[in-house]
């Protein structure tokens, strides 16, 4: 069981292109932090060759207490500044957090609760279990896709998860260490899944808030995408 007393926590932020959002995410995660009393704590931010300005914004941000940026010098993707980070995190547990604010750091406490108090490994936060603040409606296809994809991902895994594909993923720092992530994009979500329920590490979901983007103001995440998460869930599930 984890003391919420003495842990640390490690929160990594994969950025690519948020000059609008860095800073602001940024400044709330402290004051989720904060708000909990959650003191001990860092921040490690992952540029993926932003081309937008938003270097300019990290640089002033690495200036910050409790605050790291490193930079890619090629742009390679989500799952690729994950591991970059992955190199220098030094918290019991690790919080994967979306430069935009699509999720809302005041979730915190909500993510971290089962590992106080159920001993969890992975804890995951689902759009789809309701009883978050909100949920911003759009993008029908979308939410199939999701369903989709987390439908199959159990079928070859053996749980009930209802949001495999959520930004919002929470580790046990030895769980995550303890495996071999390998894929550099959007796909390292369905890879972390199985590799991580391949080893019985133990699984729990929290509702969260959701306060998702439309194109016009930059989400990224395509339906090619989800062809290459349908692939990656293949992949893995067949490998020994």
């Amino acid at each position: 069981m984890i003391n919420r007393d003495t842990f640390k926590l490690s929160i990594i932020i994969p950025c690519f292109n948020e000059k609008n959002t860095i800073e602001t995410i940024s400044k709330k995660v402290i004051q989720s932090l904060k708000s909990y009393e959650y003191l001990n704590y860092e921040i490690l931010i992952i540029d993926d060759y932003s081309k937008d300005g938003t270097i300019e914004v990290l640089k002033k941000l690495n200036k910050e207490e409790k605050i790291n940026v490193y930079f890619h010098e090629n742009n390679l993707g989500k799952g690729a500044a994950i591991q970059t980070a992955l190199k220098y995190t030094t918290g019991d547990i690790i919080i994967i957090q979306d430069a935009d604010l699509e999720y809302d750091p005041f979730d915190y406490n909500k993510l971290l609760l089962p590992f106080f108090e159920a001993n969890a490994d992975v804890v995951y936060g689902s759009r789809f279990l309701g009883g978050g603040k909100y949920i911003r409606v759009h993008f029908f296809w979308h939410y199939l896709a999701n369903k989709i994809l987390t439908f199959i991902c159990n079928l070859f895994i053996n749980l009930n998860l209802t949001d495999m594909e959520t930004g919002y993923k929470v580790f046990r720092s030895s769980a995550l260490k303890s495996i071999s992530l390998k894929e550099k994009t959007f796909s390292f979500e369905p890879e972390v899944t199985i590799k991580l329920s391949k080893k019985k590490y133990k699984f729990f979901e929290v509702p969260i808030t959701y306060n998702g983007r439309s194109y016009e103001e930059g989400k990224k995440i395509g339906l090619k995408d989800a062809f290459i998460a349908l692939k990656t869930i293949i992949l893995y599930s067949l490998k020994n």
